[in-house]
């Protein structure tokens, strides 16, 4: 369902923790570099997994945001098996709203995630505040959740009176240690002794901001090269609000690297070659190259460096793009 208040006027939900599952970016489309043959069989097999480890361990799942890479999924199949995949959840899932799973600032009756809400296969937060009670281990765990786009509460204090603790989801691009533009610290939320981040793709080591623990786990779906060495993984949270890591299988070896990497040699025979190689990379820009991810990644790496290299004025860049995402949703219909 769309949740309002129906989660906190019901009974606690009794478990034995919860069970959270950073961004899955399910999507029909292979993700940027990506080389598996069988996509999108990796994320749905993660997904598959935390199925059998929620139920096993009477784990309650709770999503991040960004289940879709896109708000409306065209593949009629690739959505159906995920229903049948999140309908093995013991526990049904409660799910937070990312930004790649709504199509204007709030969720809506067209988006994918919204028609998966009203079948009663998850439990979605459409609007920041408190969302749902859980016991767990002789303690009633509060949770709330602010969607992508939405202000994070600075104050949670009396709106789960209930709870004797309080965790609170968020989706938004918030500063773990190295910030990028744009980028805001995590601030402390009054009542709130633990907050978990979705939409920043890398996990990042907790963080204590006055009486709030921040914690970003990261994706479970790596989508891009600079999340090589991200080690895909879900957290159990028990009722004492531990986190216990739970690594998901993955393969390591799974991005294309052409013209990303080169192996190691010191001899200035190699580096000519190297440097030969490179120039020659950067020359062909071929077809058959820039074809290589469904999503376009390839084509739109060439042209962000050929921005730089020509200092590009930004109305140019900016024409460029919506060309190249016109050309980019032509090709995947």
């Amino acid at each position: 369902m769309i949740l309002g208040r129906e989660r906190l006027d019901a009974a606690p939900v009794a478990c034995a923790g919860l069970l959270v599952i950073g961004d899955p970016h399910v999507a029909s489309r292979r993700p940027g570099r990506r080389k598996d043959p069988d996509w999108p069989a990796p994320v749905l097999n993660k997904l598959e997994h935390c199925v059998a480890l929620a139920n096993a361990r009477d784990l309650a799942p709770v999503l991040l945001g960004d289940l879709f890479e896109r708000p409306v999924e065209p593949d009629e199949s690739l959505k159906s098996r995920l229903i049948r995949i999140l309908k093995g959840f013991r526990h049904r899932p409660l799910a937070n709203v990312g930004n790649h799973d709504i199509r204007h600032t709030r969720l809506s009756d067209g988006d994918s995630l919204a028609m998966l809400a009203v079948s009663d296969v998850l439990d979605a937060v459409p609007e920041s505040g408190p969302a749902a009670l859980y016991a767990v281990a002789g303690r009633r765990l509060g949770l709330g959740a602010t969607p992508f786009g939405q202000a994070i509460p600075s104050d949670v204090r009396g709106l789960i009176p209930q709870a004797d603790a309080v965790v609170w989801l968020t989706h938004h691009d918030l500063a773990f240690g190295a910030g990028y533009p744009g980028a805001k610290p995590p601030e402390a939320i009054h009542g709130c002794a633990l907050a978990i981040n979705g939409h920043v793709h890398k996990r990042h080591a907790p963080m204590q901001v006055g009486e709030t623990r921040w914690f970003n786990p990261g994706n479970i779906t790596r989508g891009s090269v600079d999340l090589i060495a991200h080690i895909p993984a879900v957290f159990v949270l028990g009722g004492d609000l531990s986190l216990i890591e739970e690594r998901l299988p993955h393969v390591a070896d799974v991005f294309d690297l052409t013209g990303r990497q080169v192996a190691a040699d010191a001899s200035p025979e190699a580096i000519g070659r190297i440097e030969s190689a490179f120039v020659s990379l950067l020359q062909a820009e071929t077809a058959t190259d820039l074809a290589r991810s469904d999503d376009g990644a390839l084509i739109r790496e060439e042209i962000e460096a050929k921005f730089v290299r020509d200092a590009t004025p930004e109305p140019v860049q900016a024409a460029i793009r919506s060309l190249v995402e016109a050309a980019v949703a032509r090709r995947g219909t």
